[in-house]
């Protein structure tokens, strides 16, 4: 953009509202990241109901070296979810207790 319009990077950030240091920054990935989102993608394939932090766990127990925000990350960088479930009794919240109660009232 700057050279675009031939302005400064100072006037350029300061229009855009960025720091100067954004312009500068070049990120870069690790390089057994593609490795890690094969191992996975394999684990949610293995275990479909888990979500990230239980395959953050099967990671670390297999000897990678991740945290939880990393995999959470990677889990929406690849566009993983955790399917829904069907059963009705898990869908209506309270449920339990009105069965307890239900229980109780009958005894």
């Amino acid at each position: 953009m700057r050279d675009k319009l031939g302005v400064s990077e100072r006037r350029a950030c300061r229009v855009l509202g960025q720091h100067r240091t954004t312009q500068r920054h070049v990120p870069r990935g690790r390089e057994d990241e593609e490795r890690l989102v094969e191992n996975m993608i394999e684990l949610a394939r293995q275990y479909g109901r888990y979500g990230y932090r239980r395959i953050a766990a099967l990671l670390r127990d297999a000897g990678w070296q991740v945290n939880d925000k990393r995999v959470e990350r990677l889990w929406r960088r690849e566009g993983l979810k955790v399917p829904y479930t069907n059963n009705p009794r898990r869908a209506v919240c309270g449920s339990m207790m009105d069965r307890a109660s239900d229980y109780v009232r009958n005894m």
